[in-house]
């Protein structure tokens, strides 16, 4: 007999955690600034990354890496096409913290 069988209520909640959303983060690199780097911050300041502009973006979720992929246009805003990705297993841990 299954497990779900056993208990009918496991299989609901296991459709119910499966419709959670959960917040997806594409970053496209890193930097650590001092504090009175970050305090002289002002409009039209550029930042350089530790990225070169040809590398893969990361994919994250609940802040822990899923994928990767690269940028792309998709009608007015951005996006990221999968190069990469984690089993399902991987996905799932991510999000479980």
């Amino acid at each position: 007999m299954q497990t779900a069988d056993k208990h009918p209520s496991m299989a609901t909640d296991v459709k119910t955690i499966l419709k959670l959303k959960v917040p997806v983060i594409v970053q496209i690199g890193k930097r650590r600034m001092t504090m009175e780097e970050i305090l002289d911050l002002a409009p039209g300041a550029i930042l350089e990354l530790d990225k070169g502009s040809e590398q893969w973006l990361e994919l994250m979720a609940n802040n822990k890496p899923i994928g990767k992929g690269s940028a792309v246009k998709v009608g007015e805003n951005f996006g990221i096409r999968i190069e990469e990705i984690g089993s399902p297993r991987e996905r799932a841990e991510a999000m479980a913290g």
